[in-house]
């Protein structure tokens, strides 16, 4: 009879547990963004130009260098930052100066932000320089786009395939 009672016990300890356990893995509902909201993920790492330019080497320096340094030019490790911009129908939503990451700021530069935007149709523009101008931009694309509600885009960089990438 004991036995019976020690089970019964058991039972009903671990049957409130997982009522417990499958109520709150329900309940409060999580949302990632808000209802009838879209998303924009920004995010990429790219290297800018150097700080210094490269300088070609002599044949004399060359020379003086032992044989597993010899190289033909000399440069410096330090990257510049780089400057980006996103614009979202003409006001702009972000606007930051990316520095160079790593011990000797020869990195790449590093970006990720989500934007939450209301559904509808949106004129983006994005903005990158990563050379040493003082003004302008070296790349720069933009795109009219129509979001729909809990949809994301991402926004990537990849200057081999031209610039910015909208997937």
């Amino acid at each position: 009879m004991p036995d019976i009672f020690r089970y019964a016990g058991q039972f009903l300890f671990f049957a409130i547990i997982a009522v417990f356990v499958g109520y709150f893995s329900n309940q409060p509902v999580y949302r990632q963004f808000p209802d009838g909201m879209a998303q924009i993920k920004l995010g990429f790492a790219h290297g800018a130009s150097r700080k210094v330019d490269c300088r070609k080497l002599t044949a004399k320096e060359i020379a003086k260098l032992p044989a597993n340094q010899r190289r033909p030019n000399n440069c410096t490790r330090e990257r510049i930052p780089l400057y980006i911009q996103l614009i979202l129908d003409g006001k702009v939503i972000y606007d930051e100066l990316l520095v160079a990451t790593g011990l000797f700021n020869d990195g790449p530069g590093q970006v990720y932000k989500k934007i939450t935007v209301p559904v509808g149709t949106h004129t983006i523009t994005v903005r990158l320089r990563d050379t040493k101008r003082s003004s302008g931009f070296d790349y720069e694309t933009t795109r009219q786009m129509v979001f729909e509600p809990n949809q994301n885009i991402a926004i990537d960089f990849k200057a081999d395939a031209g610039g910015f990438l909208f997937r």
